[in-house]
């Protein structure tokens, strides 16, 4: 049974017996400060409101509120009440699911580096936004996004990444991952069955397919990126790809194969979901533009701010041919999600203005910096494991001595603090490898301060995993 303190002013839930006996209001107070529900400096209802609320006399709080008091668990604040003690309570530790507190240091590919987050001029943007803000932005928004944001983008897109977009075409989600999922529906409620994935990428990527009720085939890369040939012959619906900069491999897709997979969407009325994660970050001056160009009806063209920005800012965009929208709009609707209205007029001041392209242009220069210094340095420090993929992104791969494992050099990595990852992670089960054992190498996450560091213990798990094979 549960009760809530109101009468004081002071709203709390507080978890109950179905007896309100003094005994089980002390129990109850003194759980919540252990979870921390009830956190040190806390004000409490005072007692003769409690007791209201609770039906019990006065005097019996009065003396729960003595008990804790003497107890150590309050505080009583003459001419202000009664407190939860400051002291700090030691409660079981609780690791929270998902997270590992064992790496102090990142090296996983794609990260970017959220120091470079432009605090001060997001958080202007974000004061004009507000200042110009309708007050309809302030209630339940479209679900295909704000208005603001999708023209932003548009502009954006077609000026920055050749995307033949128009803002009645833009949809804006959470994340990649949730564009995904949407368009993953919508083509499951349309009759697909079948999807084409690289045969190397993200397995998070590949669960969001099949739990929507596609079947993946594992379609092989090479050096022109992933072979396109045998979509016919796979009876596939869909296929998803990296054009620009193919995760984790690092090769884009060639002209021919571009040209090749468009012609198939439209041959047999096939979808495309092309993910430029990290389009923007091309650093020999060679922009690969978006493959959505070539066949703007077939293709979903995907981008998102986690890269650009930071993970944190929640947003990502879709420019989706027009006969998909609407199905698209229904199973997002279906799934309940929708994007804080706020973040979106932020970003778009952040567009118009063209802070967004300065602050691109800042973290090209950096990473392409950070590029070269890993170069530079694992050639010093681990001559013969060449760094291979294009100089592109937030990551690359380092190859590995023969004969040494990738899953010796995680561990030996690991246990100096730094979190890597092999290639082969990132293969779909039972598809045949067709690269050589190597580390995806991110650039992108460790701070400035600590990036030599993170190197240097790369350099001495391989030698040490290469020792141990010996």
């Amino acid at each position: 049974m549960s009760e809530s303190w109101a009468n004081s002013g002071l709203d709390l839930h507080l978890d109950l017996g179905r007896t309100r006996r003094a005994a089980t209001v002390e129990a109850a107070i003194r759980a919540a400060i252990l979870d921390g529900r009830l956190a040190p400096g806390s004000r409490l209802p005072p007692s003769r409101s409690l007791a209201a609320d609770l039906g019990i006399a006065r005097n019996s709080i009065a003396d729960v509120y003595g008990r804790l008091v003497a107890e150590g668990w309050l505080e009583s604040r003459v001419g202000s009440g009664t407190w939860v003690s400051d002291r700090r309570v030691v409660a079981p530790e609780r690791t929270p699911v998902g997270t590992d507190t064992a790496f102090s240091l990142d090296l996983r590919g794609g990260l970017p580096d959220a120091s470079g987050f432009p605090r001060s001029e997001w958080a202007a943007a974000t004061r004009r936004a507000l200042a110009r803000a309708a007050v309809s932005s302030f209630g339940y928004g479209d679900p295909a996004g704000h208005g603001a944001l999708l023209s932003s983008l548009a502009t954006y897109l077609g000026r920055a990444r050749g995307v033949w977009a128009e803002p009645d075409r833009v949809v804006v989600m959470h994340g990649f991952g949730e564009i995904l999922a949407v368009v993953s529906r919508a083509l499951v409620a349309r009759g697909a069955r079948r999807v084409g994935v690289e045969a190397y990428g993200h397995e998070r990527h590949r669960r969001i397919l099949m739990a929507a009720g596609l079947d993946i085939v594992a379609l092989s890369l090479d050096a022109e990126g992933a072979d396109v040939s045998r979509l016919d012959e796979l009876g596939v619906d869909a296929v998803l790809l990296t054009p620009a900069h193919q995760f984790p491999t690092g090769v884009p897709l060639s002209p021919a194969r571009r040209v090749e997979v468009v012609r198939w969407a439209e041959r047999t009325n096939g979808l495309v979901i092309e993910d430029d994660y990290d389009g923007e970050f091309r650093f020999d001056g060679r922009t690969i533009g978006a493959l959505q160009a070539l066949a703007p009806e077939r293709v979903v063209y995907a981008g998102t701010a986690s890269k650009s920005l930071a993970p944190a800012v929640g947003l990502a965009w879709a420019v989706v041919p027009p006969d998909l929208r609407p199905c698209l709009l229904e199973q997002r609707l279906l799934l309940g999600s929708s994007v804080d209205s706020l973040a979106q007029l932020s970003l778009a001041e952040f567009i118009d203005g063209n802070q967004y392209d300065r602050h691109l242009r800042a973290l090209r220069s950096m990473y392409r910096e950070r590029r070269r210094h890993l170069e530079e340095v694992l050639d010093g420090l681990l001559p013969g494991c060449a760094v291979t993929g294009m100089a592109a992104g937030l990551h690359c791969l380092v190859e590995l001595p023969p004969g040494v494992d990738e899953a010796d050099v995680e561990a030996e990595a690991a246990e100096r603090g730094l979190r890597v990852e092999g290639v082969s992670r990132y293969l779909v089960e039972g598809a045949p490898p067709s690269v050589v054992r190597a580390l995806v190498l991110g650039f992108g996450a460790p701070p400035p301060h600590r990036y030599d560091e993170a190197l240097a213990i790369v350099a001495e798990a391989v030698r040490s995993a290469t020792r141990s094979r010996r």
